[in-house]
């Protein structure tokens, strides 16, 4: 789950992070009041879930509240890779004289969180990282241990950070480490994170994205997302406890286990077809459950067939056939659908489907091989 700026920002502040003033404004008026009461130039900058706001004009200087009451009116109306701008933060303009790239996230190959820092702040990170590797300074943290305060030192000393500045830059390293620990999150960023002409460090700039499977313990934060970024059928599949991801191909998968669900997409592909999607119906998912997950398979108008593949440890057989048919009868598909039953009650829920004369299969090759068959209109 991402956060917008405004919000990530918030957060770093609750852990000592230093941040422009500011607020955010739905409204044209909102933004000319939050203007005057910064009293000078400010920086009117769109909310949207994506990069590239700045080139697309969604980041401008005003140089007076009339100004900004201008911009955001110009702003609010814009759409920024097709998500349209809802709200505009408003903050105190940054008297820049250096930017850095402040950032965790985790190292799946060390199994431990990294901070990264470059001195090639304000730019695309992944570009610095490709072109000029040497220029972004790496230090892996223990999760046990925390941030180390000799890190912070390497890490400034890496970026050639004037020498003064450290005392501050080990606080705001320290406090972003907290804000990434405690909000469970799966990256934290500052960028950039300036060094003004007074010689301060301000994060001007926060990007988050937290831990979707974290989020039960973060109730407070599950409630700041933004559904304009996801698509309907992640949103309807949230709200029935399903595990679903939208895909490009044209064969549905309805699978309970998330490994199974990844070696059906796999099978899939060997055999020559695209998954539609992914989605895990969970290892207890009762009739009405399976019924929501139909629907939101056959949302997709990309749809040419859909593979069903159940393993019935937990889940009976029978109870998913019912399903099946229970979803058939409200949804009217119109597309072929290939079944695979093995496990508790998978022979009295596959002559359920056989009477509904559906397509049923015996392993997940012979499964996967006809859902290509069909999605492509041909008989296997």
């Amino acid at each position: 789950m991402k956060l917008h700026e405004y919000q990530s920002k918030l957060i770093f502040a609750e852990y000592g992070v230093p941040i422009p003033k500011g607020s955010v404004a739905a409204t044209a008026s909102e933004a000319k009041q939050i203007a005057e009461e910064l009293g000078g130039r400010v920086v009117v900058k769109s909310q949207v879930l994506v990069g590239g706001r700045g080139k697309a004009g969604g980041i401008r200087l005003a140089k007076s509240p009339a100004e900004a009451e201008e911009l955001a009116t110009q702003i609010l109306s814009m759409e920024i890779k097709g998500l349209p701008v809802r709200k505009v933060l408003i903050d105190e303009a940054a008297d820049i004289q250096h930017e850095i790239y402040l950032g965790i996230t985790n190292d799946r190959a060390a199994r431990r969180p990294v901070m990264m820092a470059s001195s090639e702040g304000g730019v695309d990170i992944e570009e610095v990282a490709r072109v000029t590797p040497e220029k972004i300074i790496r230090a892996h943290i223990d999760p046990l241990l925390g941030l180390q305060g000799y890190q912070a030192r390497d890490i400034a000393a890496g970026i050639d950070l004037p020498r003064e500045l450290w005392r501050s830059f080990g606080k705001i390293a320290e406090g972003l480490w907290q804000a990434y620990k405690q909000s469970d999150a799966t990256l934290a960023e500052i960028n950039p994170l300036v060094i003004t002409h007074d010689n301060k460090l301000v994060a001007v700039d926060g990007k988050m994205v937290l831990d979707d499977s974290a989020l039960f313990r973060h109730p407070e934060l599950a409630d700041k997302r933004d559904l304009d970024i996801e698509a309907s059928a992640e949103i309807e599949a949230r709200k029935y406890g399903l595990s679903f991801i939208k895909l490009d191909g044209d064969i549905g998968c309805m699978v309970n286990g998330a490994g199974l669900a990844m070696t059906s997409m796999d099978v899939i592909k060997f055999f020559g077809g695209e998954p539609a999607n992914f989605l895990d119906i969970g290892g207890g998912a009762n009739a009405e459950k399976v019924a929501a997950a139909f629907r939101i398979i056959l949302s997709d108008p990309n749809i040419k067939a859909i593979l069903i593949n159940i393993f019935g440890g937990i889940t009976r057989g029978d109870e998913v056939a019912r399903g099946i048919l229970a979803a058939m009868e409200e949804v009217k598909p119109d597309v072929p659908m290939v079944v695979r039953l093995v496990g508790t009650n998978a022979e009295e829920g596959r002559k359920l489907l056989a009477d509904a004369k559906m397509i049923t299969a015996d392993t997940l090759a012979d499964a996967a091989q006809k859902a290509v068959a069909a999605a492509k209109g041909e008989t296997k």
